[in-house]
This record gives structure tokens, C-alpha cells and sequence, in this order.
């Protein structure tokens, strides 16, 4: 196979991604082109491609020559994010009980369907994916690129800090409590949606040990296994 046969640049930076959000790589790590390149079997060019769009979503950091390194949240930037987060979906939540379609509900309870299923099959990948995916199907429903490219942006960043400072193995960002959400949403119950909303992002936020930066791996190679 030849460098630019490889996997698609979207390929690798999920693949890196999974890999901080999973543990496997910590904070401050250098993501090497080089090395990159070998494990993936591609061109530097589209290792570029893949850390610029890390680096757009907040997860990765890239200094000028010295490189790539996995961003490193600190305990300040992780009560901020959160701190806004409350505030913005509060607004999604809001604007959407007064909008929401037969259509969109029928978007979302499709999406707390499959994050079921990507729970009782405990498919760790799907379920990171799904549990923040639904934040943005929120933001998207509403049809606001504002609100929709803020909500990608925090979800990014608060992802990236769960996965640094989660002190428990499990993914508890999960259809119940989104699901309650939901049918608050179709009930056009402002009140009790965003109250639900709190609750959940509150009880997202309270398995975090906001105290230290865990011992992640250094080793690439190893991590991206």
C-alpha cells in the first residue's frame, strides 16, 4: 500500500481522537508527523490536514517550530466550559420548546435509540460519539450556525476534559437522562427541560476530579494501537 492509499484524514483524526477521549494519549503529548505518517501509513501532507482540523475542534495545539501537542485543559478552562455550556444549551433548550417538528423529535428519539444500543453493546467509540452528538442534534435542530458552531466547539472542549479528568471508566453522558430531555421538549415544558439540562450537565460535571491531570501515555504508536 502506498502513502496515499491510506486512510482518509477524517480516518485519523478520529482515530486520535478516540485515543485522548479513551485515555490512551495525555495532555501535552507531541503528535509527531513523522510518526503519525509511519502508524497510518500516509503522507505528512494529510497528517497536517488531520492535526489542523484537531486543532480547530481544541484538542490539539500546534506551536510553531516545535510541533503538535494533545491540548492541555486546565482546571479554570474546564469550569469555564461548563459554566457556558449551561448557558447555551439553556438557550437551545429554550428556543427549541417553542419550535420543535414531529420531524425533529423523531431525529432525536432516533438518536437516544441508538445510543441504547451503543450502550448495551457497550461500544465505547459510539457511545462517546452519541452522547455529544446529541448536544449538537440539539443546536443543529434549531437552525442556528451560530448556536450550531458554538455548541461543536464546547462539545469539543468539554469532551476533550472529561476524557482528561473523568474519574470514573464509564460514559454517563447517556440516553436516559437524554431521553427525559426529550420528551420535556415535546411536551413544549421550557421549564422542566431546561431544568433537566442542568441536572444532566451538572451530574456530567460531578465525575470530573477537577484536582489533577491524570498519567496518560506517552507512546503514541502504543496508544493509537
Amino acid at each position: 500500500m502506498t502513502a496515499q492509499a491510506g486512510p482518509s484524514t477524517q480516518h485519523i483524526v478520529e482515530k486520535v481522537w478516540l485515543s485522548i477521549a479513551e485515555r490512551r494519549l495525555r495532555p501535552g503529548v507531541q503528535l509527531k508527523e513523522e510518526q503519525l505518517a509511519t502508524i497510518f501509513n500516509v503522507s505528512r501532507a494529510k497528517v497536517r490536514q488531520a492535526l489542523t482540523a484537531l486543532e480547530r475542534d481544541g484538542l490539539v495545539t500546534i506551536i510553531p517550530n516545535r510541533g503538535a501537542f494533545v491540548s492541555k485543559p486546565s482546571v479554570e478552562e474546564a469550569r469555564d466550559v461548563f459554566f457556558v455550556r449551561r448557558t447555551v444549551e439553556r438557550c437551545v433548550i429554550e428556543r427549541l420548546c417553542k419550535s420543535v417538528s414531529k420531524a425533529d423529535l423523531k431525529r432525536l428519539r432516533d438518536h437516544v435509540a441508538k445510543e441504547r444500543v451503543a450502550n448495551t453493546e457497550d461500544i465505547t467509540s459510539e457511545i462517546i460519539k452519541l452522547s455529544g452528538g446529541f448536544h449538537l442534534l440539539l443546536a443543529e435542530t434549531l437552525g442556528s450556525d451560530f448556536l450550531f458552531t458554538t455548541m461543536r466547539d464546547l462539545i469539543a472542549r468539554s469532551s476533550l476534559i472529561t476524557a482528561v479528568y473523568r474519574n470514573t471508566n464509564r460514559f454517563n453522558c447517556g440516553p436516559d437522562e437524554h431521553a427525559e430531555i426529550v420528551e420535556a421538549v415535546a411536551a413544549n415544558d421550557a421549564e422542566k427541560a431546561v431544568h433537566l439540562m442542568a441536572h444532566h450537565l451538572e451530574h456530567v460535571e460531578s465525575e470530573l476530579d477537577l484536582s489533577e491531570i491524570r498519567d496518560l501515555s506517552h507512546d503514541l504508536r502504543a496508544a493509537l494501537a
